[in-house]
């Protein structure tokens, strides 16, 4: 219970602050056709594809070169490790970043992105004479990049990779305390 009114919290005051700022654009000016948008809801379709991992996003662009980022992770793993054998990964997470867009390219324009995430649940596996469970429960602090193609008038998508710095020493002992994360998104842009 805890866990999640700490995820509502922070997914709460977020949005505040999502609404507190005034949007000037959405596209690079160099390319006019791509329409003036100042949202985009996404989806990570190659993780969906390759963990089964649903991963949904809302971005609201603060200007032509930045954006807020706000993603809900359902079945959320650690990297790219698998379940199967008895492992079973009872994670979620909520996560807010600010991407920053540069270049001029009228097709398309790399981004960096700072962010924060929030992961609960559980990870089970088979362990002597019966379940193992870790507690998944991390704040995680992380970068990234990416490509973001803008090649129609409503529709984005493109690579991105990040690592980040987990903060649990349960998460730590049985994982790593970095993780690379990475995927493809795509996004419609209204």
């Amino acid at each position: 219970m805890k866990k999640i009114f700490l995820s509502l919290l922070f997914v709460g005051m977020t949005v505040s602050m999502v609404n507190a700022q005034q949007v000037i654009s959405s596209s690079s000016s160099s390319n006019p056709n791509l329409g003036n948008f100042e949202n985009e809801v996404k989806i990570n379709f190659l993780n969906l594809i390759l963990l089964g991992s649903f991963e949904v996003g809302y971005e609201r662009f603060l200007s032509e070169n930045h954006s807020l980022d706000l993603q809900l992770h359902i079945n959320d793993r650690f990297g790219y490790n698998s379940q199967g054998n008895g492992k079973n990964y009872k994670t979620n997470a909520v996560q807010a970043g600010m991407n920053f867009y540069f270049g001029d390219n009228s097709n398309g324009r790399f981004h960096l992105y700072p962010f924060m995430k929030f992961r609960f649940g559980d990870f089970e596996e088979p362990g002597d004479g019966g379940v193992v469970i870790t507690d998944m429960t991390a704040f995680i602090f992380g970068a990234g990049v990416g490509y973001k193609f803008e090649v129609s008038e409503q529709f984005a998508f493109g690579p991105y990779v990040s690592v980040a710095r987990n903060f649990s020493e349960a998460v730590n002992d049985k994982f790593a305390s970095i993780e690379l994360n990475g995927g493809f998104s795509l996004g419609y842009r209204f």
